[in-house]
């Protein structure tokens, strides 16, 4: 089956477009996670937390009904991306149900806007595990590290929020 002209127009759209793509002469790095059947909530999730444009295309919206032989849900996210208001993407999808997914490792998050960081730091741990609470680090900034609700880590580093020790 063909794709929807919908979902067609929006992935050859400049939302989806990488910054290179749209003319941008700085290279971009964008965390691509990968979720078994979550990514939808995950990535309306991460929209509440950050904010932003979010578009999300199904396989079904592609007309995918199989991979490798095996039925897929239509309604898996085929490839989720959000534009946050402060200029990252995040892109998403779900991994077909007889795969096993890459576990995420590690997402950094770091500035000097403590105050935007750490609400960051606080949405993140909704549903999750705090590991290190945000606090005095040894290198002098603050730091904090959560395993979100789906299983990512995120390290949150506040640059100069704090005097190093010594």
């Amino acid at each position: 089956m063909l794709p929807s002209d919908e979902s067609a127009r929006w992935w050859r759209s400049e939302q989806h477009q990488s910054a290179t793509d749209r003319g941008a002469t700085v290279p971009t790095l964008n965390p691509y996670l990968i979720f078994q059947g979550r990514a939808r909530e995950a990535i309306e999730f991460y929209r509440d937390v950050f904010g932003g444009e979010l578009n999300v295309m199904a396989f079904g919206d592609m007309g995918m009904t199989e991979h490798d032989g095996h039925p897929i849900d239509p309604n898996g996210v085929m490839h989720g991306q959000l534009e946050t208001p402060d200029g990252f993407t995040l892109m998403c999808a779900d991994t077909p149900m007889q795969d096993t997914p890459t576990p995420n490792d590690h997402i950094s998050l770091s500035g000097d806007e403590a105050e935007r960081l750490r609400g960051w730091f606080d949405r993140l741990a909704e549903g999750g595990t705090v590991d290190v609470p945000m606090e005095k680090a040894p290198w002098g900034d603050e730091f904090g590290q959560v395993k979100d609700r789906f299983g990512v880590n995120w390290l949150v580093n506040v640059a100069g929020s704090a005097q190093p020790e010594g």
